[in-house]
């Protein structure tokens, strides 16, 4: 009787453990990416303080998502080198920004990185993480950097399309 109490008690912890977890609501999810190009080549143009890899990248498919509670998901594919067609890096990280408030009540960003994880010469990876976020954490932005902290993809999506004049 004892054993089958302990087992329920432990159950049921384990129910509340979970709702809790099932409560995060999720603040991005994307399915796009785009690799770093043009301008962001470099530490001259940096996105929220992270400078862009020192070549141009490319990606078939960069998704995921990131909850309230932290938990992060990016998959990309096909995440290469423009000029070779092959990634030359074992590992990629992923990096959260965020628009946040400091403790003097002033903005901030603030950018919370993943350890590595493991990339394959194609460019595959999945990074599946709990970072710190700020609180608050507004407008925020997915990275996909070197473990040096360049970033190599970023959400969002190049227009295949050259912008209209506004002239009117």
């Amino acid at each position: 009787m004892k054993k089958l109490f302990a087992l329920f008690v432990c159950l049921a912890f384990l129910g509340v453990a979970s709702a809790k977890d099932d409560d995060a609501k999720k603040i991005l999810e994307f399915d796009t990416m785009v690799g770093v190009q043009g301008p962001f080549l470099g530490a001259t143009n940096p996105i929220r303080g992270i400078g862009g890899g020192g070549a141009a990248w490319t990606l078939k498919s960069g998704r995921g998502e990131i909850d309230t509670a932290g938990r992060l998901e990016i998959h990309v594919r096909g995440l290469v080198l423009v000029r070779t067609g092959t990634n030359p890096v074992n590992t990629f990280r992923g990096v959260v920004s965020c628009q946040s408030i400091d403790g003097t009540g002033k903005p901030s960003i603030v950018n919370v990185s993943t350890v590595d994880f493991p990339a394959t010469a194609t460019g595959d990876s999945d990074i599946e993480a709990t970072v710190s976020l700020p609180q608050p954490c507004f407008a925020p932005i997915v990275f996909v950097t070197l473990s040096a902290g360049r970033w190599i993809a970023v959400t969002g999506a190049q227009s295949t399309t050259a912008p209209e004049s506004e002239d009117r």
